[in-house]
């Protein structure tokens, strides 16, 4: 073990309910410490959003020595606590399955619930900046893997034989692509080469782990980068044919690129996987039909369209609908004549429809709507609020 002399990181960024819990555990006997992207975030001048806790103690043991918390999950046992708001994960120090694992025919563990020591924790996981364990009660880092060391280096490093461990799970690719471009940090060249290497094995992975890895990459600073590299390295064609034929033309690429930095500067929620998408989509066509009426009917009644909704970015039938609906609407922005010839409940109905929002903000991404249009459509929206409000339903 590498046990590194107090490191310079943000004490105060370490949220006191996590440290709290580590400090039961650590009272109780059982070794305990925080892991993985907290650790990574603290060292590399990132506040972190969450903090995971790693220890010895087994899940029931947890549990008995943490008030609100609760055992979840079969394939992969943790401990959930629960603090207003606030979730922390505690997991058990787990180990790879060794052959007289699979041999052994009593007491047979099923799941990845085969609990190692801290070490074996380490080594099994995917780069060597998320194997990074810091005890906040005696301010001592545990490095086992050299991680500190990438961290100043900028560097994402695989933990064994890149090849190998993206062959075992495919969706590292992503992860690699993703926490280099968040954390601004360089691939190995060894991992590099093995990302172009293992790239057809993405086809592999699960549609609703890639959708989460899709997401993320959107919530990134400068999203088009990533997904040009995602391009580059030849990740995109096994699993978004219908992007990476986007990309092949270049001016093309680079209107996209320059719509995704819009999403959030237009108030699109960032927590809302379905304005993300919805973001993303019309970034998408208005980068391929630039001159083009958007029809959302033939959008709808087109298997090619479906097929990259669902199939290709795992969207739910419910977002796709959603930005169906906003497409749909966005030519009836620019009748505002039309609009104020109605009757009052009628202009309270077209005002009260849920995607109205939604296609205001897409409106936005490409200027679509001349600011005098969507300044008119926020005023009618601030000045019905109270009819828009009373008139729905109320549960």
């Amino acid at each position: 073990m590498l046990n590194v002399p107090k490191p310079t990181l943000h004490e105060d960024w370490i949220d006191l309910t996590a440290r709290k819990i580590v400090q039961t555990l650590q009272t109780s006997g059982y070794e305990t410490y925080l892991v993985g992207g907290c650790v990574r975030d603290l060292l590399a001048g990132i506040h972190p959003k969450d903090f995971d806790i790693a220890t010895n103690a087994l899940p029931n043991e947890v549990k008995k020595k943490v008030p609100g918390s609760y055992v979840i999950g079969k394939r992969f046992r943790l401990v959930l606590v629960k603090r207003g708001e606030s979730q922390f994960e505690v997991a058990t120090f787990r180990r790879n399955v060794r052959p007289e694992d699979l041999e052994a025919e009593e007491n047979a563990v099923t799941g990845d619930n085969y609990f190692g020591t801290c070490e074996e924790d380490a080594r099994r996981r995917d780069f060597t900046i998320n194997a990074l364990f810091y005890d906040p009660i005696q301010h001592r880092l545990i490095d086992y893997v050299e991680g500190q060391k990438d961290i100043q280096a900028c560097t994402i490093r695989m933990i064994g034989d890149p090849k190998e461990r993206f062959l075992e799970d495919p969706i590292r690719l992503l992860r690699a692509l993703r926490l280099s471009h968040k954390l601004m940090f360089r691939l190995d060249p060894e991992l590099r080469a093995a990302m172009t290497e293992t790239a057809e094995s993405l086809q592999k992975s699960v549609l609703p782990r890639r959708r989460e890895e899709y997401l993320k990459l959107l919530r990134l600073k400068e999203p088009g980068r990533a997904w040009a590299e995602l391009f580059d390295l030849g990740l995109m064609a096994p699993v978004l044919p219908g992007l990476h034929e986007l990309y092949q033309d270049a001016e093309q690429s680079r209107t996209f690129e320059r719509y995704l930095l819009e999403i959030p500067r237009v108030g699109i929620d960032m927590g809302s996987p379905l304005e993300l998408f919805a973001g993303f989509l019309y970034a998408f066509l208005r980068a391929k039909h630039p001159e083009n009426d958007l029809d959302a009917a033939q959008i709808e009644n087109s298997p090619r369209w479906n097929g990259f909704m669902k199939d290709e970015l795992g969207m739910f039938k419910v977002e796709a609908a959603v930005f169906l609906k906003c497409l749909d609407l966005l030519p009836a922005l620019f009748r505002t004549e039309a609009y104020l010839k109605k009757g009052g409940r009628r202009k309270v109905g077209f005002l009260r429809n849920d995607s109205l929002p939604l296609a205001l903000k897409l409106s936005q991404i490409d200027g679509f709507l001349p600011p005098e249009e969507f300044d008119f459509w926020v005023e009618q929206i601030r000045a019905n609020s109270a009819e828009i409000w009373a008139s729905r339903p109320q549960f």
